[in-house]
């Protein structure tokens, strides 16, 4: 029973773990073919499991998948349709293949990566209309509101495309559905968008995380899908491998701009713009942050540096602020 929850802790760990931003996952996914009729959520969930116990945690149980190839070879010999044999004869005739509208219509249609991409490219154009100095402030101010509603709904989104539903509509089930989802970074990114979308003012450098996950997706779908293209290789190409090769430092970025924001938001307490109750959800979401893996080590490496250069400062000039902050650090590792 100890290892089942052992076990169940590490998947949960597995599930959490930031794959965009090791470098290793991009080359160990280049290799992986996903076999046709199969769901593409499932092969990069099993995948991503199979990469956590290579690189992370070999004590990891990753199931394997059951064999079909008995229920393949006891298939029955199915019969081929009046309509088939008359399109093969066809095919045998003219020497062309004509398709029916459905097969045509499958390669075209868009598919939910194509979905994620042009959303992400709309919150890009968006998002630089919010950052920009120059344009009306209203025009600006309703950007970078539409900016943080637009990557809730894609972080939303790509939750649902990875984790779906819960099972079942009962306690249990949407308690482990929520385990699941609650250590991803898309789950933190709409925590997020929600948070600042509760306040009265936008602060326009908390638009910098979301331009950075923005670029980031787009970049690597623009790779994935137009690498060979000519327009791509052009114009494209240095600015996808530039983005694709800061991942770590656009990451470290958006931590700094997170915390930054933080800090602002105490200083705006003893003004005219005060927001007292988003402002500390704003602080339990930083904790959350801290605590977790996926931006985890981004948040510590930003407090450390804080701490390196601020905490010589208070023991030197300000010894009456030891008391607040031993009280700060117990509730912030709580």
């Amino acid at each position: 029973m100890a290892d089942d929850e052992q076990q169940k802790i590490k998947k949960i760990a597995a599930a959490a773990y930031d794959y965009e931003g090791d470098s290793r996952w991009a080359d160990y996914w280049s290799n992986i073919l996903i076999p046709p009729q199969t769901s593409r959520s499932d092969v990069i969930e099993r995948y991503k499991r199979k990469f956590y116990k290579r690189y992370i945690d070999s004590d990891l149980v990753v199931e394997s998948v059951p064999s079909k190839s008995t229920s393949q070879s006891t298939r029955p010999p199915t019969v081929e349709p009046q309509q088939t044999r008359s399109r093969r004869a066809n095919v045998s005739a003219t020497g062309t293949r004509t398709t029916s509208p459905a097969e045509n219509a499958a390669p075209l249609g868009l598919n939910r990566q194509t979905i994620q991409f042009s959303v992400n490219a709309w919150i890009l154009i968006v998002t630089l209309l919010g950052i920009l100095p120059f344009g009306p402030k209203n025009l600006s101010n309703k950007a970078s509101r539409l900016s943080l509603l637009g990557t809730a709904l894609s972080s939303a989104y790509s939750l649902y495309i990875l984790y779906g539903k819960p099972r079942a509509w009962n306690m249990s089930a949407i308690q482990i559905w929520f385990q699941s989802i609650v250590q991803t970074k898309d789950f933190v990114c709409v925590m997020y968008c929600l948070v600042l979308l509760s306040f009265q003012t936008t602060f326009k450098f908390s638009m910098l995380p979301l331009l950075g996950r923005a670029l980031i997706h787009n970049a690597r779908f623009l790779k994935h899908n137009f690498g060979q293209s000519f327009l791509y290789r052009k114009y494209l190409d240095h600015i996808c491998f530039w983005v694709e090769a800061n991942t770590t430092t656009i990451s470290n970025l958006s931590s700094i701009v997170e915390i930054a924001l933080g800090f602002l938001l105490i200083i705006s307490l003893f003004s005219a713009y005060r927001n007292i109750v988003p402002t500390f959800m704003y602080w339990n979401l930083l904790k959350v942050m801290y605590r977790l893996p996926a931006t985890g080590s981004y948040h510590r490496n930003t407090w450390a540096k804080i701490s390196r250069v601020v905490m010589p400062y208070i023991y030197r000039n300000a010894m009456f602020l030891n008391t607040p902050l031993i009280y700060i650090q117990r509730w912030w590792l709580q």
